[in-house]
């Protein structure tokens, strides 16, 4: 059987191709999220409304109720995946072509290879977003997509440095439309200052660029959540090093909740151990009676956020 890992993408018969947003299967579907749509032969990106009500009118059998997470989810059974794009793949590919057939590829392959002058294996990446479609054009990013933990942590390393060749921090500009996309729950100036320190996004001659990390080994076990209600609460991380995963991962110093668990990228990487966190967002609690706090329970997140409000390090 296939592995469906996060940050790939599906593509299903009636020209819908969804993002995988959690590796492996919930009861033989996909967990995805719908984004892109093939008209007239192209294809075009929605946004969350719109993806949402094109499911709800035309595509219901793509809407799943999740028993694990007690919601409502995009996801697409096996038997309706007919093309499965994946990362690491599409970047070996472009890495063999002779010749860039655009700028963006001649970016992504010049990053690759700064990357790989710096020690990082090739065959640990991968590209996704629009260049994994082949749907980018002369503006687009760059989303490196890293299948080791050693490795992705050492790709922050060179990014922290800003002085390898090409390799330059985000302009105001680049972080203003950065904060535009997310449209979370931040001000411009709270978000600017826990980004900056993640390192896990930056300029390649003069193209915005951005690293995740992905892991391929996930136990699959059968947990399943039940909604308790909306929640806020200050808490202090006593543990983070599954702070960059997929969904974010951060223990907490509470009695009763033992962590938060981010779904939302904008708070991927969000906290260290150690600090102060205000977080909003929904308590779950699961069979065996253990208690969690989701932020991203939607894809929008309306309201829910997770921002250090005290910290030992100097930004």
């Amino acid at each position: 059987m296939k592995t469906f890992l996060a940050k790939d993408f599906i593509q299903t018969r009636e020209g819908l191709v969804f993002a995988v947003v959690e590796t492996g299967l919930e009861q033989g579907r996909v967990l995805c999220f719908l984004r892109y749509v093939n008209k007239s032969g192209q294809w075009v990106k929605v946004d969350t409304e719109q993806a949402n009500r094109l499911l709800a009118d035309q595509f219901p059998q793509y809407r799943y109720f999740s028993p694990s997470k007690d919601v409502f989810l995009h996801a697409v059974s096996l038997d309706d995946v007919c093309h499965h794009y994946q990362p690491r793949r599409r970047l070996r590919e472009i890495i063999n072509v002779a010749k860039p057939n655009s700028s963006v590829i001649k970016d992504l392959i010049g990053l690759v290879g700064v990357l790989e002058a710096q020690g990082l294996p090739v065959s640990q990446l991968g590209v996704t977003g629009s260049i994994l479609l082949g749907c980018h054009n002369s503006a687009s990013d760059m989303d490196v997509v890293i299948y080791d933990r050693a490795t992705f942590m050492t790709a922050r390393e060179i990014i922290s440095s800003f002085h390898k060749a090409g390799i330059a921090p985000l302009t105001v500009e680049a972080w203003q439309a950065s904060f535009k996309r997310r449209a979370c729950e931040l001000t411009f100036a709270e978000y600017c200052w826990h980004e900056r320190r993640k390192f896990n996004k930056g300029l390649f001659a003069g193209r915005k660029f951005d690293i995740s990390y992905v892991a391929e080994n996930v136990e699959e076990y059968p947990v399943r959540y039940k909604k308790q209600g909306a929640i806020k609460l200050t808490a202090t991380i006593v543990k983070s090093d599954k702070a960059f995963d997929h969904p974010a991962i951060f223990v907490i110093d509470h009695p009763e909740i033992k962590e938060i668990c981010c779904y939302t990228p904008t708070y991927t990487g969000q906290a260290e151990k150690g600090e102060r966190v205000t977080v909003s967002g929904f308590l779950e609690q699961d069979e065996k009676g253990q208690k969690r706090i989701v932020v991203g329970s939607s894809r929008e997140a309306a309201g829910e956020y997770l921002k250090v409000i005290s910290h030992d390090q100097t930004s």
